[in-house]
């Protein structure tokens, strides 16, 4: 219901361009949270969240994105449309890396330090989870060239769509990862002896504060993820757009 209503809401005051790309990160991200699940449910307790999207999840991955869309109804200005289109493109590179990256063959490494940790440590990247990222962004990037031309309106070029747009969104959802091995809220449940995302372990007990600020939770740091992607696109467009 959240997702209706905020997708609603960009398709109204954005159109048919924008809701395009927030149509193919929920469905591509729903799709991806089912492949492999057996192989993945181990991890879940790691995670603050599972693949059913609640609202504060949707306000997360499509907050920055609406509001982007409100600003776009009163002044359509076409940086707004490629702020947009950078956020998307982080949001979708995150789940990417998140959803197939723990199926890596090889073990993760903290983006801080490059130590070798856990499957499914928040902050943890692998080749193949940066390689999906990459493929997670350029298919919004792609989109976002589609949508161009079905409405006829251009303001982003081929090598934006296709290069700048995805690396913006790789970039972005570094930083996601940055922030979960840094300051983002870990927890650790003493009864089962192991981290989670989570201030309540699946077990059913509190846990107690391992690790970074309370406050920024999983949500909190994929919609600051989604707005310094956002930026990062619109710097690229300005250096590299010739606008």
């Amino acid at each position: 219901m959240s997702a209706t209503i905020v997708g609603t809401l960009i398709f109204a005051v954005g159109g048919l361009a924008w809701a395009m790309l927030l149509v193919a990160f929920f469905v591509t991200s729903s799709a991806l949270s089912r492949y492999q699940a057996r192989a993945k449910a181990p991890l879940a307790e790691k995670f603050q969240k599972g693949h059913r999207r609640d609202l504060g999840q949707v306000l997360a991955n499509g907050g920055w994105g609406a509001l982007l869309a409100l600003a776009y109804a009163f002044a359509p200005q076409p940086m707004l449309f490629v702020a947009y289109v950078g956020a998307m493109a982080t949001v979708n590179a995150d789940t990417w890396a998140t959803e197939l990256g723990v199926l890596s063959k090889t073990a993760p490494r903290l983006i801080t330090n490059w130590r070798v940790v856990a499957v499914g440590t928040s902050g943890g990247i692998t080749s193949l989870g940066t390689l999906v990222a990459f493929c997670g962004a350029l298919l919004i990037g792609a989109l976002a060239f589609l949508a161009q031309f079905i409405a006829g309106d251009y303001h982003l070029s081929f090598v934006i769509c296709h290069l700048l747009i995805p690396l913006a969104g790789l970039l972005g959802s570094l930083f996601d990862s940055l922030l979960g091995a840094t300051v983002q809220a870990i927890y650790y449940c003493d009864f089962d002896q192991k981290e989670t995302e989570s201030a309540i372990h699946r077990c059913g007990r509190a846990t107690r504060l391992l690790r970074g600020w309370r406050w920024l939770d999983n949500d909190w740091v994929n919609f600051l993820a989604s707005v310094v992607g956002s930026g990062i696109a619109v710097g690229m467009y300005w250096i590299f757009g010739g606008r």
